[in-house]
């Protein structure tokens, strides 16, 4: 994300001290997916909502300017205009938070934006996503590059056997993995996550952001990660400044939940525009 945290001395002392209790993370995050969910008028301006955490993404080895065009004009218009008429939402300028590419596609993007009449923002997974292995120098100059051609918000891959040595590094966001992992983002991982960014808070009071990503593809596991951060960290971190959903399939299926609901039947293939 877009770097804007001044700093704070770090502190490794509290958190060598962390312990985990295993057992209660994997009941707590049962009980999150196990809980029945909103319904109806409820439902749908839930889903409306978890529809500006989504950072729309496409991360393909055959990604075109083309395709990332279709997205971007997606991430202006994630809900057909009739559909928001419906539910009186016309009028909310309801979008995705931002649109995230790789960084050779960051001005097609810009481009698709700005030819769009909009200022999402465009974020870029730079510095050698998803291994975070090439040297130092290449991922600044990936990053300098990427800012350059008009990127906001960089996700950044850590190199990982910093952590795994215990170089800590600080961040404006965490995310649970790049999405490219075998297994992505899942509720006990992050619910340790969650109230890591809870205790920073209380002890420094610096608000860090969430972003899960990787295998969120339902419009009932984007309720259940809303309600998460609902009870987890409060009303204050359910704004796209602090948590975001990483996701390129969830948008279909929030748009086919709330089609149902305003007609009463599921879209056929052919009513709903792709993205």
């Amino acid at each position: 994300m877009a770097a804007h945290n001044l700093g704070t001395e770090l502190d490794l002392s509290w958190i060598s001290k962390v312990q985990v209790n295993h057992p209660a993370v994997l009941r707590r995050a049962q009980q999150v997916q196990a809980r029945r969910t909103v319904k109806k008028e409820w439902q749908a301006a839930w889903l409306l909502k978890a529809v500006t955490f989504i950072d729309l993404t496409t991360l393909s080895g055959d990604d075109t300017s083309s395709n990332v065009q279709r997205l971007c004009y997606k991430a202006k218009y994630p809900i057909r205009e009739d559909l928001l008429k419906a539910l009186n939402m016309h009028d909310k300028d309801i979008t995705t938070a931002a649109v995230c590419v790789y960084p050779a596609r960051v001005c097609d993007a810009v481009r698709a934006l700005k030819a769009a009449g909009c200022n999402i923002p465009v974020a870029s997974v730079a510095t050698g996503f998803p291994a975070g292995q090439t040297h130092l120098k290449t991922r600044l100059e990936e990053i300098r590059l990427a800012v350059e051609d008009g990127a906001t918000e960089i996700d950044v891959v850590i190199n990982r056997s910093l952590v795994l040595t215990g170089q800590w590094e600080g961040s404006d966001f965490i995310k649970t993995s790049t999405g490219k992992e075998t297994v992505n983002a899942t509720f006990p991982v992050a619910i340790v996550m969650l109230r890591a960014i809870r205790d920073f808070f209380w002890k420094t009071g610096n608000k860090i952001g969430f972003k899960p990503a990787g295998g969120i593809r339902s419009a009932k596991d984007a309720l259940a990660w809303l309600s998460l951060i609902k009870e987890e960290l409060g009303d204050e971190w359910l704004k796209p400044e602090l948590f975001r959903i990483g996701a390129s399939t969830l948008l279909s299926d929030i748009e086919r939940q709330i089609y149902h609901h305003v007609t009463g039947r599921y879209a056929a293939y052919h009513d709903l525009p792709m993205s």
